[in-house]
């Protein structure tokens, strides 16, 4: 699971948006710039929650399609500079869902570099040193 803040006698689930493929009019090139090639993105979202002992059960169902449906929105966005804004954006979206307790954002943008399959972050946050920042 995560790094370091895991409770080891406690029980998680890890929600996994896997591949997501969209795209958005991002990045700070100049070639990034025009508004008729957006860039191809690569999006994993985890989406960690503590389990009741015991089997699962329905009250423990994390519903992740607010996250999706935001991410199905980045072709629609204006044009952003920085891949941290979405991941942020995206982890703002993950904690509006009251039992995730931290998430992983991963974005890579396709095609940037002839050299490379792709460029790009990923933050692993908690809710409590995102809530921190607020």
């Amino acid at each position: 699971m995560a790094i370091g803040d895991v409770d080891q006698n406690r029980d998680y689930v890890r929600v996994r948006l896997h591949n997501i493929s969209t795209e958005a009019k991002c990045g700070v090139h100049p070639w990034e710039q025009h508004p008729e090639r957006p860039n191809r993105l690569r999006v994993d979202v985890d989406l960690y929650a503590r389990l009741d002992p015991g089997p699962s059960s329905t009250d423990e169902i994390i519903d992740y399609d607010p996250v999706r449906n935001f991410i199905k929105s980045f072709p629609n966005r204006p044009h952003t500079d920085l891949l941290e804004t979405l991941v942020n954006e995206i982890i703002e979206q993950c904690f509006n869902i009251k039992r995730v307790e931290s998430c992983r954002v991963s974005i890579l943008k396709l095609d940037i570099f002839n050299e490379t399959e792709g460029v790009g972050i990923e933050n692993y946050r908690t809710r409590n040193s995102w809530e921190s920042r607020k």
